[in-house]
């Protein structure tokens, strides 16, 4: 009996509404942010300095490649 009783009360409870449930999100985030340790300008700038090379490394080897496919396309189709 007990059971029946304790499942009823289960499904009366309302579940939050949308602003409560939203305001618990940001107060979770905001606690989660507390937490990181951000990095120090240095690190940000050696890493960003590293991310802009390797993008300008591969725009130039993709660039040859697609050079050297178009020269062998246009051989093949002369």
């Amino acid at each position: 009996m007990a059971k029946k009783q304790a499942s009823r009360e289960e499904k009366t409870e309302k579940k939050p509404n949308f602003l409560e449930r939203f305001f618990r999100y940001v107060e979770a985030c905001r606690a989660e942010l507390r937490k990181v340790t951000w990095p120090t300008w240095k690190e940000t700038r050696k890493a960003t300095l590293a991310v802009l090379a390797f993008v300008c490394i591969m725009a130039i080897i993709l660039g040859l490649i697609d050079l050297g496919l178009s020269s062998l396309i246009r051989t093949i189709l002369s």
